[in-house]
């Protein structure tokens, strides 16, 4: 059985999990690499990362290198002598720092690779309407998400759970096939397979503003889907069309109604309780909504003090 020296990577309360678990299983973490803090809010008071807030709490020694290059941080990486390195949602390595440990460095994914390579695996597979993902271990090389699988665990997707949900389901699952995997090397008998070259495997794009816009025009699943796959974070968007005023709006929970109309696509139907979208072959029923300014509240409670015009819609 080898002695681990552990340097681990990782910024996000995702990946604090499964620092602990390295830390509750007795794991020796030499060090911890995590981003720089970051201004945030009106004060642009200094933010510091979920990995560091929980390192700080262990007493483990943090680096926090803007440039993974810089001859400092590797000389100070260097100096901790770890023999394999752990990377949980941070970024791209150079070389230079993901071969340095006699180990290697290993990287904890949250889909079943090759499928889902990319910054949003979570998000991607909730709106692609997959049944299932999971969570793979795989050695680093030079490309983004493509070296040697370690392990998988295959996760169920719940046809209502959103992407929140399922987040903490591949990081309970995350910590569980990490520990597995460190198991595997600490033994001596860790094997790899290297990932499929398949056609048409599927992408998890980086989230931005244009690919977490609702096309109302889609089908009723596929809208359905981008709403649970973007909840509840970052949310997914449109604008609301109502009288003279266009506004930014988000919605983060949904159901669907098949039902035969007549409306527009875009239209919105409301009593007292409901708000509806008329869509291709039914309705979306709106659960949760956020409108610029306000806080996110269910149908009912916005439309307690909103007034939709009969022209109202969707865009």
């Amino acid at each position: 059985m080898t002695d681990l020296r552990i340097v681990f990577m990782g910024t996000p309360e995702f990946a604090v999990s499964i620092l602990k678990s390295i830390i509750e299983s007795k794991y020796q973490v030499v060090g911890v690499i995590t981003a720089p803090d970051k201004p945030a809010g009106r004060g642009r008071k200094l933010n510091e990362s979920a990995v560091k807030t929980y390192a700080k709490s262990q007493g483990l020694n943090i680096l926090q290198p803007t440039n993974l290059k810089d001859k400092t941080f590797l000389e100070e990486l260097k100096a901790l002598r770890a023999n394999l390195q752990i990377v949980v949602a941070f970024r791209m390595l150079p070389e230079v720092v993901w071969k340095l440990p006699k180990h290697g460095t290993f990287n904890l994914h949250a889909s079943l690779l090759p499928d889902y390579r990319g910054a949003a695996p979570i998000n991607w597979a909730i709106i692609n309407g997959e049944t299932q993902t999971g969570v793979t271990t795989f050695f680093i090389d030079d490309k983004i998400d493509t070296g040697a699988i370690i392990l998988q665990k295959t996760v169920a997707i719940d046809a209502k759970e959103h992407a929140g949900q399922l987040h903490d389901k591949l990081m309970h699952a995350g910590s569980e096939l990490v520990l597995e995997t460190i198991k595997l090397i600490a033994s001596g008998e860790v094997t790899t397979q290297a990932q499929p070259q398949t056609e048409g495997t599927k992408t998890a794009y980086k989230l931005n503003r244009d690919n977490c816009k609702i096309d109302w025009t889609s089908n009723k699943e596929q809208i359905y889907d981008k709403i649970r796959g973007l909840s509840p974070y970052p949310g997914a968007w449109c604008y609301l069309q109502n009288g003279e005023d266009q506004l930014d709006i988000k919605i983060h929970a949904s159901e669907i109604e098949k039902e035969t109309h007549q409306l527009p696509i875009g239209a919105i139907v409301t009593n007292k309780k409901e708000i509806k979208v008329a869509v291709n072959g039914g309705y979306i029923k709106i659960l949760e909504i956020k409108l610029p300014g306000k806080r996110n509240m269910d149908a009912q409670s916005l439309l307690n003090g909103y007034a939709f015009r009969e022209s109202a819609k969707m865009l």
